[in-house]
């Protein structure tokens, strides 16, 4: 038994995707010229109001619904005290005393059999604006652009005990959220990000130790390798006898380690107090109920949906399930074929190797269902064979090509002419008398040589079962 228990809580930011920011008109998008995506209000001018996004409210109802939270019917914001570059009023408005939701779960798979991982809180609140740092010259520049963002922040119990369950614990999350739709969850670029408040105990002990946090994490990756490096570090430091002290620090994930920035606020330090700007909010039933019934399919439900409508194994439905990109591909491409077994398969075997080659997120993807569609009709009306479909495959994955015009275009088309085809095989054994006495000398291996060599001369054009079919006639004269 190891000595020492790691205890983690995880607190992650989830950035809504709203149009527009949480109490402005403001757009939301990514990527945009520094500073171009701001006014009055979300850069903090003396005398801007907010005004609360009701999109805000809803995307938040449908993760605490999702979440299986105790929703509270009266909420409030708050204004959490703190002074920092890139927060433009001194203060952020977040929730505190009465957050929207409190007391869910999320069910995880751990090699220990499954495991629950409850959810302390769901709240609201805007973000801040992003610092740039010129190393060279020394300098730091604001760019307030994602000031205003709308979050909600999932803060976890502290019931995760290794660096596995919880990156399984976020990658459940990332998936409710990127199915529910209230958050494409791009964490390169900052849409999902990652705080660690980690303990250690000795073993058995109830009590929770002195707890540490690891700031603004924005990959599995990296959280998994902090964990496991800053659970290392506090264990080194109680078995030299030496004190662990509350703290928050950054991770360096070059170098490994993390690096203390400060010691840890405390709740006081924060000085919250209710928002003044900002009204009370009730939400009635009706609503809830209203966010509820719109609520689209879970990744869950789905697995279980899949096995029984179209009769797939749960292996099958997990792997399609894996992304709700490749879920939609599946289910509109299956739509417009009829064939769920020869869609899945497509996707499972040709699909995930071109998104592994090539290092690509599934949500990247923008294939037409229209044209994987046709390339798998193709294929199962003897228009072209599997090797022409596979070569394709990638084109219609990543750029979209139509199947039917590009076999016109490149004469990829089956040889649906038999006379025709029994000339060329004729041709080729005529090309292969030795083989074609091998052959009817008994020596069985000649029989596949001319049908390779057959498959050669018409470049995979042909249907292998007629080839052989021809072959055998010809031979046996």
């Amino acid at each position: 038994m190891n000595q020492y228990e790691t205890v983690i809580g995880l607190e992650v930011h989830v950035e809504l995707s709203t149009e527009s920011k949480i109490f402005c008109g403001c757009s939301t998008k990514f990527g945009g010229s520094p500073n171009s995506n701001i006014c009055p209000v979300c850069v903090g001018m003396p005398g801007a109001m907010p005004v609360l996004n009701k999109k805000v409210v809803e995307y938040a109802l449908a993760a605490a619904i999702a979440l299986d939270c105790k929703i509270n019917k009266n909420i409030i914001f708050d204004r959490k005290n703190y002074f920092y570059p890139d927060l433009p009023k001194g203060f952020q408005i977040s929730q505190f005393y009465l957050p929207i939701a409190e007391n869910g779960k999320i069910t995880i798979n751990t090699e220990n059999g499954v495991k629950i991982i409850g959810i302390r809180e769901i709240h609201i609140e805007e973000d801040a604006g992003k610092l740039v740092h010129d190393t060279a010259g020394n300098r730091s520049f604001i760019d307030f652009n994602r000031a205003g963002i709308p979050l909600i922040e999932i803060v976890s119990k502290p019931d995760i005990r290794s660096a596995a369950e919880a990156v399984a614990y976020l990658e459940k999350l990332k998936m409710i959220m990127t199915y529910l739709g209230v958050s494409d969850c791009k964490m390169q670029e900052g849409s999902l990000r990652v705080d660690i408040n980690l303990s250690v105990r000795k073993a058995g002990d109830n009590r929770l130790g002195t707890r540490t946090e690891i700031k603004n994490l924005n990959s599995f990756k990296a959280v998994l390798r902090a964990i496991e490096s800053e659970s290392k570090r506090q264990i080194e430091l109680l078995k030299e006898g030496k004190e662990i002290i509350r703290e928050t620090r950054r991770w360096d994930d070059s170098k490994n380690i993390s690096i203390r920035m400060r010691t840890k606020e405390e709740t006081q330090d924060y000085c919250y107090f209710i928002e003044p700007d900002l009204g009370p909010i009730e939400i009635f039933e009706d609503w809830i109920k209203e966010i509820k019934s719109s609520m689209p399919e879970l990744r869950d439900e789905k697995i279980i949906r899949y096995q029984k409508e179209y009769k797939l194994s749960e292996y099958d439905a997990r792997v399609l399930t894996s992304s709700k990109k490749i879920a939609d591909l599946f289910e509109k491409t299956e739509d417009l074929c009829k064939m769920p077994k020869e869609v899945a398969n497509w996707l499972m075997v040709e699909g995930m190797r071109v998104i592994n080659e090539k290092g690509m997120d599934a949500d990247e993807l923008n294939v037409q269902p229209a044209g994987l569609s046709k390339l798998i009709l193709m294929v199962e009306e003897g228009k072209i064979n599997r090797t022409v479909a596979k070569e394709m495959f990638e084109k219609v994955f990543l750029e979209n090509i139509d199947p039917e015009e590009y076999v016109k275009e490149h004469n990829l088309g089956l040889i649906s002419d038999e006379n025709m085809l029994r000339d060329l095989v004729q041709a080729v054994l005529d090309e292969n008398p030795k083989s074609v006495s091998d052959y009817k000398s008994g020596k069985t291996k000649a029989f596949g040589f001319l049908v390779g060599q057959t498959m050669k001369a018409v470049k995979g054009q042909a249907d292998p079962m007629l080839v052989n079919k021809i072959l055998t006639e010809l031979l046996n004269g």
